[in-house]
């Protein structure tokens, strides 16, 4: 703040004449010019003079003074003091705001113009100034708009990825898929209110699960069907979605269902208080919290039988169906899968685990076909033991069928089988 100056010319006096501006404007005393610099009665030549003025103090004045031309401002647009630009950043984008229809035509091509050369500035607390001043103003210019989302700073550019309306979907999955984004900006815009179907399904594509998190947790957020069923079957190990998805408005009923077998105790209690539970799927839900009590309680005399053989004993007793694996799944129980799939296709089951682990959507979607199980098990199976992405996962054709011939399917099969000698 500049500290006044205590002396005769120091430009305190109403109505001060045009020539007596001059000669403050030419005065030593730093203090003296920095305070006509912030009047805002003076002549728009005299304000331009003190824009080159040697002082960053009285530049910085004049950068904060909303009288200034606008040859004035793109001058300091580029001025060495970083200091100078910051006050500049700050003034033209809350200028804009304020501006009337015809005085933000009038304005318009400097107050773009200063604001394309500040959206390019160094220094990143000059762009981050603009950043966090326009990001929600319908009036900024759609260019800046669009340098600063795609700013390498994740600073600048997540207050523009989150609030700007400006920001088209296109925009938005143009920058989701454009290289590597950073963790932060793909938050940012799971975090924007009204969040679209094709733009939800780029950012569960790129499988980073702290943007998948704020996406689930955004009420606001438009999410398909297809998409939030393959989240809750990737689900089992990531913890940090269950409650997110618990509190997901609109939840399918069979995805409430498959929740109910995985998640912890106190969601459970929330899925149970869900208010859009019809009777149905509200015995169904409490039918699988009695299963898995009961499954609790036998813990131990499960683990004590090996895989194997527990998988045989259930298959020859006509009790390894795709819902028995399912519920092993959901609980962790991988041997129990990986033992039940090799009796059920007749596979070795050293086969079975390196079909698993080739991360093949092709390779386990043939591997669920071989051992008899439905299509909708297949995309769980890829999902939570073949490691394949949600976006990757081969569905079902026609509802319920193969999207594979079973001639496709052999091949798979032989293929891996002749990998593995």
């Amino acid at each position: 703040m500049v500290r006044s100056a205590n002396k005769k010319e120091a430009a305190a006096e109403s109505n001060l004449s045009y020539e007596d501006a001059k000669r403050l404007a030419q005065n030593s005393d730093m203090l003296v010019r920095a305070q006509l610099a912030g009047r805002d009665d003076i002549r728009p030549e005299i304000l331009y003079y003190l824009a080159e003025d040697v002082s960053p103090e009285v530049r910085c004045q004049i950068a904060a003074n909303r009288h200034t031309p606008g040859q004035a401002d793109l001058l300091l647009a580029r001025d060495a003091d970083e200091a100078v630009r910051r006050q500049l950043a700050h003034k033209i984008a809350l200028l804009m705001p304020d501006l009337s229809p015809d005085q933000l035509r009038q304005a318009h091509e400097h107050v773009v113009e200063v604001l394309e050369v500040l959206a390019q500035d160094q220094a990143t607390r000059v762009r981050q100034i603009l950043s966090d001043t326009l990001k929600d103003l319908a009036s900024a210019p759609p260019g800046v708009i669009q340098r600063l989302a795609r700013d390498a700073e994740e600073v600048v550019a997540c207050p523009v990825l989150e609030f700007s309306p400006l920001l088209s979907d296109e925009d938005l999955i143009e920058i989701i898929n454009g290289g590597e984004p950073a963790p932060g900006k793909l938050r940012a815009v799971s975090r924007r209110h009204g969040v679209g179907e094709q733009v939800a399904d780029a950012i569960v594509a790129t499988e980073e699960q702290s943007a998948i998190s704020e996406l689930l947790a955004n009420s606001s957020a438009q999410i398909r069907e297809e998409t939030l069923n393959g989240l809750v079957d990737a689900a089992l190990d990531v913890t940090a979605w269950h409650e997110p998805l618990v509190k997901r408005p609109s939840l399918p009923k069979a995805a409430m269902l498959r929740l109910a077998g995985f998640v912890a105790g106190s969601l459970l209690e929330l899925l149970q208080a869900r208010k859009d539970l019809d009777k149905k799927t509200a015995r169904a839900v409490a039918k699988e919290v009695e299963r898995r009590l009961k499954d609790g309680g036998g813990a131990a005399e499960k683990k004590a039988e090996p895989p194997e053989a527990r998988a045989k004993r259930l298959h020859d007793a006509g009790g390894l169906e795709d819902d028995v694996l399912a519920r092993a799944m959901n609980s962790g129980d991988r041997d129990l899968v990986r033992h039940g799939l090799a009796v059920r296709a007749e596979l070795p089951v050293g086969l079975v685990d390196h079909i698993l682990a080739a991360r093949s959507a092709k390779g386990v979607t043939a591997l669920a076909w071989k051992a008899g199980c439905a299509m909708r098990f297949a995309s769980q199976l890829q999902l939570r033991m073949g490691g394949i992405a949600p976006s990757q996962v081969l569905n079902a054709r026609a509802g319920t069928d193969y999207p594979l011939t079973p001639d496709e399917m052999n091949w798979q099969i032989e293929f891996f089988q002749s990998l593995a000698g």
